[in-house]
C-alpha cells in the first residue's frame, strides 16, 4: 500500500498508474455502505408498519431496482481516467459538467454528515453501557470530532490508503453484523406482523416509501462511482465493473436486514423508541451485554469507511470546479473543514440531522435524473468517448467535441432541469416534506419513477429533435437517435476568440 498522498486530481489517470480491479471497486462501495446509516435505513419498513416479511420484500425490490440504474455509472471512470462529473460533460457540456461537481457536494456532505452522526451516537451510547461513559454534548462532541479528522486524513492521502481502510470494512463490519444474528435469535420474530397488512389503507404507500429509501442507497454512489474506477484500466470488461457494482449492493442487505430485524425487536421490547424514531437508542436498549462492544467496532469502522467515500469524492470534485486554483489535496481539506463545522452547527445549534435526512433524499431526487442521461448517452454514444475533449475545462481551452453551445449541451440541461423539478414536486416525506404534487398519488411518494421515466422520454426526445454532431459519436454512429452532418473541430486558449 502507497502511504504518500495522492498526486492525481480530475486529470485522465495515464494507462500505467491504472492498475485497480473490479474487486476494489466492489470493496469501496460495499465497505462504503456497510455501515450503521444503512442499518438505520433497514429499520424504516419496521417504523412504516410493515410487518418482517413486507420488509423484506420493499427492501430487496429497492436494492435490485437501485443496483441496476447504478451498475453502468461505474464505467465512466474506466473509459475516460477520470470522475463521473467530468465524464458528464460528454453529454452537459464541458461546463455543464459542473452540474455533476455540484451534486456530488451536496450528497457527500449531507451523507458525510449522516455518517458521523449516527456512527457518534451509536458510539458512545455503547460505550455508555460497556464502560459508563456518560452520554452528553462533550462525549458526542469528541466522538464527532475523532470520526470526522480520522476521516479527512485519510481522504487527503486518497485513493490508496481509503481503499485499504475499505478492504478491513468489508470483512469487519460484515463479520460483526453477522455476529448479531447471535446476539438476537433467540427473540427474533419471522413472523412480526407489524401494524398494517396487505390490504389496509396505507399499506402501500408505507410499503413503495421502505423500498424508495432502500433504492436511494445504491443512487447515492451514482455521482461517486467514477472517482474509483478511474483507477481501472480501460480494456477491463464491461461486465466484470457492473458486476462488481452489483455485487457490492447485494452485499449490503446484510446491514439492510440487521436493520430490520432487529428493528422488530426493538418494536416488541422497546416500542417507545419506534414511536421515537429512534432505532439506535432502541437496539442499544435490547442488546445484550457483550455486544456492546460490536456495535461500538461497528460504529467506528462503519464511519470510517462511509465518511471517506463521502468525503474523497467531494475534494476531487471541488478540484475539478477549480482545477487551476485548488488541488485534490488542498481542496479536500477546505471542504473537510467546512463540513467539520457544518456537523457541529447542525448538530448542536440547530438539531439539522432530521433535517439533514430529508435533504440526502432531495439530492437523490435530483441526482436521479441526471444519471439515467448519463446512462442514455452511454448507450447512445455506444460507450463511445474522446477522453481528451473531456479535459477542456480543466485546462482552460475552449473548442473540442463536447463544447457544443458555449460549453453547455442543453440536450442534457434540457431534459435534467424539468425532471429534477417534477420530482421534487411528488416527493412525500410525512412530517418531513411534502411537494405541491405529493399528495396526487394517495400518499404514495411516487418522485423516484416520475423523474426517472421523464428524464429517459425528454433525453431521447430532445437528440432526436436536436441532433448532436456527428464528431460525438464514433465509427458505428449513434444508436436511436439522428446525428448531424459533421464539422471542423479546434481548441483555443481560454480568453481568445
Amino acid at each position: 500500500m502507497s502511504t504518500g498522498i495522492e498526486t492525481f486530481g480530475v486529470e485522465q489517470i495515464p494507462d500505467a498508474q491504472r492498475d485497480a480491479s473490479p474487486i476494489d471497486l466492489f470493496r469501496l462501495i460495499f465497505g462504503g455502505a456497510n455501515t450503521f446509516a444503512t442499518a438505520v435505513l433497514g429499520s424504516f419498513p419496521v417504523l412504516f408498519g410493515l410487518s418482517f416479511q413486507a420488509g423484506v420484500w420493499a427492501i430487496v425490490l429497492g436494492v435490485a431496482v437501485g443496483a441496476a440504474i447504478l451498475a453502468p455509472m461505474g464505467l465512466f471512470g474506466a473509459l475516460n481516467g477520470t470522475n463521473n462529473a467530468v465524464s458528464s460533460g460528454a453529454h452537459f457540456g464541458v461546463h455543464g459538467r459542473i452540474v455533476g461537481s455540484f451534486l456530488s457536494l451536496l450528497t457527500a456532505v449531507a451523507f458525510f454528515s449522516l455518517s458521523v452522526w449516527s456512527s457518534g451516537d451509536a458510539l458512545v451510547g455503547g460505550a455508555k453501557r460497556l464502560v459508563g461513559l456518560p452520554e452528553n454534548d462533550l462525549s458526542l462532541g469528541l466522538a464527532y470530532g475523532v470520526f470526522a479528522v480520522l476521516v479527512l486524513a485519510v481522504c487527503i492521502y486518497g485513493f490508496r490508503i481509503m481503499l485499504w481502510v475499505n478492504k478491513v470494512a468489508v470483512w469487519a463490519s460484515s463479520l460483526l453484523f453477522l455476529l448479531g444474528v447471535v446476539a438476537f435469535a433467540g427473540p427474533f420474530d419471522v413472523h412480526y406482523a407489524g401494524t398494517l397488512s396487505a390490504g389496509q389503507t396505507g399499506f402501500w404507500a408505507a410499503f413503495i416509501g421502505a423500498a424508495l429509501l432502500a433504492m436511494s442507497n445504491p443512487v447515492s454512489f451514482g455521482a461517486f462511482l467514477g472517482d474509483w474506477s478511474r483507477y481501472i484500466p480501460r480494456r477491463t470488461p464491461k461486465r466484470r465493473i457492473m458486476l462488481a457494482v452489483v455485487a457490492a449492493q447485494a452485499g449490503t442487505l446484510i446491514p439492510f436486514l440487521f436493520g430490520l430485524c432487529t428493528a422488530t425487536l426493538v418494536a416488541t421490547q422497546a416500542p417507545q423508541y419506534i414511536e421515537a424514531s429512534n432505532y439506535v437508542g432502541g437496539l442499544l436498549a435490547i442488546s445484550p451485554s457483550w455486544f456492546f462492544l460490536p456495535v461500538c467496532l461497528i460504529a467506528l469502522i462503519g464511519g470510517m469507511s462511509t465518511g471517506t467515500t463521502a468525503l474523497y469524492g467531494t475534494g476531487l470534485d471541488m478540484s475539478s470546479m477549480f482545477p487551476r486554483v485548488l488541488s485534490r489535496a488542498v481542496a479536500t481539506l477546505l471542504i473537510g473543514v467546512a463540513a467539520i463545522a457544518f456537523i457541529f452547527i447542525g448538530r448542536f445549534a440547530f438539531n439539522l440531522v432530521q433535517s439533514v435526512s430529508t435533504f440526502a433524499v432531495l439530492i437523490v431526487t435530483c441526482t436521479s435524473p441526471w444519471m439515467v442521461i448519463m446512462i442514455l448517452g452511454l448507450i447512445v454514444r455506444r460507450g463511445h468517448y474522446h477522453a481528451d475533449d473531456l479535459q477542456v475545462f480543466t485546462r482552460g481551452e475552449r473548442g473540442g467535441r463536447y463544447w457544443f453551445q458555449h460549453g453547455w449541451n442543453w440536450r442534457g440541461l434540457g431534459a435534467w432541469i424539468p425532471s429534477a423539478a417534477l420530482g421534487l414536486c411528488f416527493v412525500n416525506l410525512p412530517g418531513q416534506f411534502v411537494g405541491p404534487l405529493g399528495d396526487l398519488a394517495g400518499g404514495i411518494d411516487v418522485s423516484l419513477p416520475i423523474t426517472l421515466g421523464m428524464a429517459a422520454l425528454l433525453y431521447l426526445a430532445l437528440l432526436n429533435l436536436f441532433p448532436e454532431p456527428a464528431e460525438v459519436y464514433g465509427p458505428l454512429g449513434p444508436r436511436w437517435v439522428r446525428q448531424k452532418s459533421p464539422v471542423g473541430l479546434r481548441l483555443e486558449s481560454a480568453g481568445i476568440a
